[in-house]
């Protein structure tokens, strides 16, 4: 990749976590979709993983409890055997949000505001 390319996924990538973090579910997935696009292999696979949680997510938010159950598994299963991939967040805390908010789901136990999931950027001197 260029320098300008890679500074390019980088500016994209962060604006798809900015919308990710905030909950702009459809948003996020509409941005990550673009990433997505330009990826192959491993990395596509993670991207996918969080583009399922983010339809997930909006799925939740218009009640829709199955749908939400069937993609948060989804996602989970493409990111979970991954977590060594460095994209430059933390994936195995996030996998750990994602495990509990999906026995959470299967068992139709009442969620709080806390139990949206979240992806931590590592800090430089985890790469």
């Amino acid at each position: 990749m260029r320098e300008e390319d890679i500074k390019s996924f980088e500016d994209a990538f962060f604006d798809a976590l900015n919308l990710f973090n905030n909950q702009k579910w459809y948003e996020a997935h509409d941005a990550f979709e673009d990433i997505w696009n330009t990826l192959e292999g491993d990395e596509r696979q993670i991207i996918q993983g969080i583009i399922q949680v983010s339809v997930s997510q909006f799925h939740l938010s218009k009640g829709n409890l199955n749908g939400a159950t069937i993609l948060m598994g989804e996602g989970l299963g493409r990111i979970k055997n991954r977590t060594n991939i460095d994209l430059g967040v933390d994936l195995v805390s996030f996998c750990k949000c994602l495990d509990e908010l999906l026995r959470k789901l299967q068992y139709k136990e009442e969620l709080t505001k806390n139990d949206k999931p979240y992806l931590l950027i590592k800090e430089q001197n985890e790469f």
